[in-house]
């Protein structure tokens, strides 16, 4: 006998992705800044799930995780890198504002797709209050977080390029592209 799914006692990949009464991007953490773990949420099982652990060194520079109700050219809800002043935990919905996009192509299987990584910061961020655009970012730690990046997807028999960057502007236009309406 198959048993039926239970539904979660949450959906994180259905809340909406803006709070339209400020402004203000939503996004769902999945792996907290300093992690070696990669969490990623599963909607089959309603759950967060350790999903693969970087080698020895390797950590997440800052909290990762996705704008919900939102699907990027992998399939995935979109990804964000978030900027905040202290990590926060698996499923932690944090209001942000989407500060740019670093702009990415991922090889996997002979199959080349997009896989952008939006940037956003904590509308509670005292640190990085002042960032408006990825221009206000110092080039230095851009460079280190396309590195990041790269170097995250060798280990998993991927391969990932960055192929540019754009600002604040350019990055919400983009986002608001990628929103998918939920069956009620």
């Amino acid at each position: 006998m198959k048993k039926k799914a239970k539904k979660a006692l949450a959906a994180p990949t259905l809340l909406k992705p803006f709070d339209k009464e400020n402004g203000t991007v939503q996004v769902v953490v999945e792996t907290p800044r300093g992690s070696r773990n990669k969490f990623a949420y599963d909607p089959e099982v309603g759950a967060f799930k350790l999903k693969k652990v970087l080698p020895e060194g390797m950590t997440f520079p800052h909290d990762f995780g996705f704008v919900p109700s939102t699907k990027g050219e992998d399939g995935d809800p979109v990804d964000v890198l978030l900027l905040m002043d202290e990590p926060a935990y698996p499923g932690c919905l944090v209001e942000c504002r989407i500060v740019g996009v670093v702009e990415g192509e991922q090889k996997e299987d002979g199959e080349k797709f997009r896989n952008d990584r939006f940037v956003g910061v904590s509308v509670e961020s005292h640190t990085h209050s002042n960032i408006r655009d990825i221009t206000d970012l110092n080039p230095d730690f851009l460079q280190e977080l396309e590195n990041f990046f790269e170097q995250y997807h060798k280990f998993d028999g991927s391969k990932y390029k960055c192929v540019g960057q754009k600002g604040a502007k350019a990055a919400n236009r983009l986002l608001k592209t990628q929103i998918v309406k939920h069956a009620a």
